[in-house]
């Protein structure tokens, strides 16, 4: 008996699991996510249309339940679960996602509007024509079968693909570190572009592209990227970008309707969501020119009505909808697919020539197929027309023996033995007998009806059929022009069996930009002493008591297309566009103007609007004494932060005083400083200089050792008081000396 130890595996943790990984990795990329290049379809595909024909669902025959079908593929080739399966089949029939659907549902399969498929027990499903051109001519060997997965079943590992499926219906898949996405192509122009590559193998993809321009979708719409097109089928991979078609409809009372009949194909199944999130932005009045949006779409088609409101700019409206909805759109394609077992990157002339080198190998394969069939039918209908000639010596065989083997061997062997006949020359001659022993058992089976002349006739004009078809196919499988001739001329009649017109157009659009159309109106930004910050328009303030606005330290009257603006401690401005702020209620919170500026912890000292800054003086002083004037209009930028003021180590701003031009001009005013041990000075204004944003000022009060300048305002010459830390001072009191002289004791 062995001991436990023997019976316990040593292995390394990480090797095992990046072995086992590797080997899961691999099982998704090969037999799961990705499509095999020669037939265009992943495995689940593959069995689930081999399982239909199995089942005898070809397109004259009547529907079947799906739940049959799914139970077929997942019993017999496919036991990954039944939804997998059931959502491949349902993909399968859309006409929204496929050029060339391969499955005929039955029932509600899902819409276009992003409806899902009935439950499997409810609908029904057979192969449609497409599907037949993937599945005809398996019965003559033209692809290898392989044991299902637990051998008790045949599968084939391709299907004998007639036409290019996989640029046709195109694919998506996400295996372990790789996706596949390959966009639909017109069926018409596939084709096209394969007999052009089988005419010259050396053309170029320049060239391949006068045959197939871009992608075709289903859904319709624009590619409005067309020279991108050409670095996509040069590589294999690039972005389209796809834009709904729209048209322009007079409406009511002088207004007017935006129409979408063709969305985007990668909305194909979202229909919805798209008029949802339209409705969405028209609410939150994200475009305020939109007056209505309905879906009026049907059987007929696609439509979808944006109501404009009157005498607003339609153009300007649908380049904003391209911007910030679905309406446009991009696909990233990726032309990923396996190859002898390994994933690979398939640029357009590349994939086409898999395609044509597995249309050889299938044709070459039917050819000899149907060349061995015809030699076979000919050795049989050979030795009917030889035995025709000398019926009635076989008859007088058959009388003779006394089995069917002894006939069977003189037939063949022209052995006489024990077998009666009526003269020495029969004899004679059935000794001369040499049929194969296909030809004895056909002459043994031929009924009598064989020997009227019109059926001997038959068989003579067979014959001849036979030896032409013989020389034909040999002609074939000889030379590579008449194999091609053969493979283009059944491409053709494909063609003009799934043949339509282009449903994409193509065109080289820019990117405009949406002008927003904002009503200009003030409105009123409230800041309480925590920083919390909201919006109120006009209407709202007014009705505001003057209790409810006492709580608020700063509230600035500006335009909705204003943009706030507020200098730090720090020597900082930061501006916020005044539609960035949170409209509210009187009695919501709002929110702290630090998360929305990202100010971080520095002290705000001044809000203002951008408009009263630009046409102001601003005075500005430092904790260690320096002081400027400098104008508003610096301060205009687009960046939502910058420089105020060139401070040195250590030093930040005490004030930030805004000036009309009217105090500058008066000469009436003078500046106020205080400082931390409480000494102050006063100066005519007129005093300060006016410098740049960028420099640092000059000396407006000299300080003692360790003092500081804590406080710095203006007055009018005249005032008597000003207020400081919410106390009234004596403005009297303050001395007026010359600016940079030493600070007076201020016990005011």
């Amino acid at each position: 008996m062995a001991t436990i130890t023997e019976n316990i595996i040593h292995l390394d943790f990480s090797e095992e699991m990046k072995n086992s990984y590797r080997d899961y990795a691999m099982s998704v990329i090969i037999a799961r996510a990705l499509p095999d290049v020669r037939d265009g379809l992943k495995p689940v595909q593959r069995r689930i249309l081999y399982a239909m024909r199995e089942l005898g669902l070809s397109p004259d025959k009547p529907h079947r339940k799906s739940a049959r079908i799914v139970g077929d593929t997942m019993g017999k080739y496919h036991p990954h679960g039944d939804t997998s399966i059931y959502d491949a089949l349902v993909h399968m029939t859309e006409d929204y996602s496929l050029s060339v659907p391969l499955v005929d549902g039955h029932g509600n399969f899902g819409s276009i509007d992003g409806d899902g498929a009935a439950a499997m027990r409810y609908t029904e499903a057979r192969l449609s024509q497409g599907a037949m051109t993937l599945l005809d001519h398996l019965e003559k060997g033209l692809v290898e079968f392989i044991p299902n997965f637990d051998e008790s079943e045949k599968e084939p590992s391709v299907l004998p693909a007639m036409i290019p499926n996989l640029l046709i219906n195109g694919t998506t898949g996400i295996a372990v570190g790789m996706a596949t996405n390959i966009p639909p192509h017109n069926a018409g122009e596939v084709i096209d572009g394969v007999i052009a590559y089988m005419d010259n193998p050396d053309i170029s993809t320049e060239k391949l592209m006068n045959y197939i321009p871009a992608p075709d979708f289903p859904t319709g719409g624009f590619i409005v990227n067309q020279d991108d097109m050409s670095t996509l089928y040069a590589t294999g991979e690039g972005k389209v970008k796809i834009r709904a078609k729209t048209e322009i409809e007079p409406s009511d009372n002088g207004r007017k309707n935006i129409i979408v009949t063709e969305i985007p194909y990668t909305v194909a199944g979202n229909k919805t969501k798209l008029v949802e999130s339209l409705v969405a932005l028209m609410k939150d009045k994200v475009f305020d020119e939109i007056f209505d949006v309905r879906d009026e779409s049907s059987k007929e088609g696609i439509r979808i009505v944006i109501e404009v409101k009157k005498d607003r700019d339609i153009n300007n409206l649908m380049n904003g909808l391209y911007k910030k909805t679905t309406l446009e759109d991009t696909y990233s394609a990726n032309f990923l697919a396996v190859h002898k077992q390994q994933p690979e990157l398939f640029p357009l002339r590349k994939l086409i020539r898999e395609f044509v080198a597995f249309q050889e190998e299938l044709y070459t394969k039917e050819y000899n197929h149907l060349l061995e069939k015809a030699i076979s039918r000919l050795e049989i209908v050979d030795g009917l027309i030889r035995a025709t000639d000398v019926i009635d010596l076989i008859i007088e065989i058959l009388r003779g023996s006394s089995s069917l083997k002894q006939a069977k061997a003189c037939l063949i062997h022209g052995d006489i033995t024990d077998i009666n006949f009526k003269s020495a020359e029969s004899k004679k001659q059935a000794s001369t007998l040499d049929f194969t022993e296909r030809q004895a058992e056909a002459i043994l089976a031929m009924p009598l009806s064989k020997l009227i002349g019109l059926e001997i006739l038959k068989l003579h004009n067979e014959d001849e059929e036979l030896k032409n078809n013989i020389e034909g196919y040999r002609k074939v499988l000889g030379d590579t022009k008449e194999l091609y001739k053969v493979i283009k001329n059944r491409l053709k009649e494909y063609k003009k069996l799934f043949n339509t017109p282009r449903r994409t157009m193509l065109i080289n659009a820019t990117n405009a930009e949406y002008v927003e159309e904002v009503k200009i109106e003030d409105i009123y930004i409230l800041i309480d002493r925590f920083g919390y910050t909201k919006s109120l328009d006009s209407a709202s303030y007014t009705r505001v008591s003057e209790d409810n606005l006492k709580e608020f330290s700063h509230i600035i009257c500006m335009k909705n297309t204003d943009k706030l603006c507020f200098f730090t401690a720090q020597g900082n401005m930061y501006q916020l566009k005044a539609s960035s702020i949170p409209k509210c209620k009187i009695k919501d919170k709002g929110t702290l103007i630090h998360n929305l500026c990202k100010v971080d912890k520095e002290d705000i000292l001044t809000y203002t609007s951008f408009e009263s800054l630009f046409e102001s003086q601003l005075l500005f002083t430092t904790k260690y004494g320096y002081i400027k004037l400098v104008s508003g209009a610096e301060f205009e930028t687009n960046r939502s932060m910058i420089s105020s003021t060139k401070l040195d180590t250590n030093d930040e701003l005490v004030s930030v005083t805004m000036l009309s031009a009217h105090d500058i001009l008066a000469g009436n005013r003078k500046v106020i400083m205080l400082t931390k041990k409480g000494l102050s000075l006063g100066f005519p204004l007129e005093e300060v200089s006016e410098l740049k944003k960028t420099s640092r000022g000059v000396k407006g009060i000299t300080l003692e050792k360790e003092d500081n300048v804590s406080f710095a305002t203006t007055v009018d010459s005249n005032s008597e008081i000003f207020i400081f830390e919410g106390k009234e001072l004596n403005a009297k009191k303050v001395r007026n000396r010359k600016r940079g002289a030493k600070g007076q004791n201020a016990q005011l």
